[in-house]
């Protein structure tokens, strides 16, 4: 998530407050009960791309 932060706001599609505000609610999320299950969904996401063959 930080590097698609960093990638939005270097091309100026996002201001550094949208930022801040996405970087709190992600600390937030991660110390919450959902967390573990957020995880599982992004490593099942995150292999599920790298899994495409071009």
């Amino acid at each position: 998530m930080a590097v698609i932060l960093v990638i939005l706001i270097r091309g100026k599609h996002m201001k550094a407050g949208p930022a801040i505000v996405a970087v709190l609610f992600g600390f937030f999320l991660a110390s919450s009960s959902i967390a573990p299950d957020v995880n599982r969904f992004l490593n099942s996401l995150a292999d599920t791309i790298a899994g495409i063959k071009l």
